[in-house]
């Protein structure tokens, strides 16, 4: 894929550490952590940045409007 800026860590307390070109910027926990911990283990690196970037509210929804250039 290329240039992936989302990673992720997995802690011995079940809780993920989700971070953004190097920085944490979210740890999740309970629930939606083994949630998302399943999903990872079944996905592809496309889909991974994908799963991160919804978890984190980091992507585009394709519903925003493009700036008109003149």
């Amino acid at each position: 894929m290329g240039h992936e800026i989302f990673s992720y860590q997995i802690l011995k307390n079940g809780n993920i550490r989700i971070f953004w070109e190097g920085r944490c910027v979210m740890t999740l926990g309970g629930n939606r952590a083994q949630k998302l911990a399943r999903d990872l283990n079944n996905a592809e690196e496309g889909e991974i940045q994908n799963l991160l970037q919804r978890v984190t509210g980091n992507f585009k929804r394709g519903n925003e409007r493009q700036s008109l250039q003149q």
